[in-house]
């Protein structure tokens, strides 16, 4: 019998007459619908002159704070004047709106301590939505998502040498608004992931997330990831190489994964794949070891394969993707393997691996990125390296990596307090850009755990605030959660079912290559697209907002 996974209603109550006229007019007062953590700042942008504002209680409208606005903020990339209404000395729970004398009053939003529990839940949840190979069902404000077992012929070995011959190819997540599965992006999605069991275990334990029982039982979130990482040992050769993707030849149609039965493909191995994958299985093995030690030994012994086959063939092998029009994920690979060097000596301990990590953070001169996806994972084996508590580490080397790691924290700060709506990306727009907004978390939170400067915690709250209302759009950037979210995703799941409402919990990729070309149009792939690497950092920044 299929289990249902049934998701929070996330109460949000409308401002008569604005939710109708959001798509064509934002809402004046911007800010984050979902709410804000009582000890942590509140800021709100108004797009407006305005030089003072209240704080309303919702249910009643009584003026509960009053303060004197700041501004105007230039704000040029979205080219308007802003001023900032900081209520972060109100701290009372509850649910408010705020006004401007003058101008609309604002959606409403929440001040509690848990408020991103429900958040972090669905976002969590999103994956298993994700699901490749098996039946997934789900409830969100009464409407149920779901589809029938899927691609159960993955996958074929044509593109490798064997025509007419198959793998077992099955399981894993779906990448993004497509069905197909790339090892690669697999790779900054689970090491996000792990990354944000390693760093905040205990309050992620207390987030029930109702997912289908497993055996042994392991800790839901965990079995999420173990449906991914068990995937991944799927692509691995039996020489330790890893094939670079799974794949239809061309991108399919709007309809729901079960409907679809065009031949699936491996491609050919890359030496990027194999060094992700070496390095989620490492990591994975450390964090399965005190709770599955059968199957964290089972992960150790492919890494160390994957591992054995990048030692032997120290250059770079780039796939041949040739007769597919799918996504590419084509990268260098010396951030891949620094990465697996790293998180490979954090689990085992072995000095090779130790020699290879430290030599790479010497070559690149111990740089930290502000700003970094799938392209490059070089911070990941920085936050590994640093956050070990290893003995043989190069004392000078961890001194100028820390060093580099609290310069780009302070950067990402610089950026979002000079921003009229606190994005810590400022003003780079690409695809994908609201991914990387929530993936700062990690140099940010890192930075934290070092030095205790709330800076940097504050910083990674900013980044949620924008992408949950607080921008120049006014509206939630993740389906299903606060006000206005995207209602047309480029999700062939959503596009491709009889629901109204699309898929809960997605981030999708934000504007580019200007801050005003969002478009909530299911057609636009290039600002509307879903992908596991935006949700795995999502659900990275707010597991760091969760209290233990």
């Amino acid at each position: 019998m299929m289990r249902y996974l049934l998701f929070p209603v996330l109460t949000v109550l409308w401002v008569p007459g604005l939710l109708a006229t959001a798509a064509e007019t934002p809402p004046i007062v911007r800010l984050n619908s979902v709410g804000y953590l009582p000890n942590a700042p509140k800021v709100a942008s108004i797009a407006a002159r305005a030089d003072r504002f209240d704080v309303l209680r919702a249910n009643d409208g009584r003026v509960v704070f009053s303060a004197a606005t700041h501004g105007p903020i230039k704000n040029p990339d979205t080219g308007e004047s802003l001023w900032l209404a900081d209520f972060s000395a109100f701290q009372e729970s509850g649910e408010f709106r705020l006004q401007a004398e003058g101008l609309p009053v604002s959606t409403p939003f929440r001040i509690q301590d848990h408020v991103y529990r429900d958040p972090f839940r669905v976002a969590a949840r999103s994956m298993y939505l994700w699901r490749c190979g098996t039946a997934v069902q789900g409830t969100q404000n009464g409407q149920t998502f779901g589809h029938g077992p899927c691609h159960l012929e993955d996958a074929w070995l044509d593109f490798v040498g064997s025509p007419g011959q198959k793998i077992d190819g099955t399981g894993g997540w779906h990448d993004a608004g497509d069905y197909n599965k790339y090892v690669v992006n697999a790779g900054v999605t689970v090491g996000a992931m792990l990354r944000a069991w390693e760093d905040f275990e205990p309050a992620i334990r207390k987030i029930p997330l109702d997912l289908p029982q497993v055996a042994p039982p392991i800790p839901e979130y965990l079995a999420e990831l173990r449906w991914e990482l068990d995937w991944l040992l799927k692509m691995q050769r039996v020489d330790g190489a890893a094939y670079h993707k799974l794949s239809t030849t061309n991108f399919g149609g709007f309809l729901l994964p079960d409907l679809e039965k065009a031949k699936r493909y491996v491609t050919p191995v890359g030496s990027a794949a194999t060094a992700d994958l070496v390095a989620m299985l490492a990591q994975a093995a450390r964090v399965f070891r005190p709770i599955h030690a059968a199957l964290a030994s089972q992960y150790l012994e492919a890494a160390r394969r994957g591992r054995e086959f990048l030692k032997a063939l120290p250059e770079e092998v780039r796939p041949n993707l040739a007769g597919f029009t799918t996504g590419g994920y084509g990268t260098r690979d010396p951030d891949d393997r620094l990465w697996a060097a790293a998180e490979f000596w954090e689990t085992t301990g072995e000095p090779d691996a130790r020699l290879e990590l430290e030599k790479g953070l010497r070559e690149s001169q111990g740089k930290v990125d502000a700003d970094f996806d799938w392209g490059n994972v070089r911070n990941l084996a920085v936050i590994t390296y640093l956050r070990s508590t290893r003995t043989d580490r190069d004392p000078n080397l961890v001194a100028l990596v820390r060093s580099n790691l609290l310069s780009t924290a302070d950067e990402i700060v610089r950026t979002a307090r000079n921003h009229g709506y606190a994005r810590p990306l400022g003003d780079r727009y690409y695809w994908g850009c609201n991914g990387s907004v929530a993936r700062q978390a990690l140099p940010l939170m890192a930075a934290h755990r070092m030095t205790g400067n709330e800076a940097y915690r504050h910083t990674t709250l900013d980044a949620l605030h924008h992408l949950l209302g607080r921008n120049v759009y006014g509206r939630s950037f993740v389906t299903g959660l606060g006000f206005h979210p995207p209602k047309h995703p480029h999700d062939r799941r959503s596009g491709g079912d009889k629901i109204e409402d699309p898929w809960p919990g997605y981030l999708v990729g934000g504007a580019h290559p200007k801050a005003t070309d969002w478009k909530d149009e299911e057609k636009d792939y290039r600002t509307n697209e879903i992908a596991i690497n935006w949700n795995g950092a999502l659900i990275y920044a707010l597991a760091a907002t969760l209290s233990p």
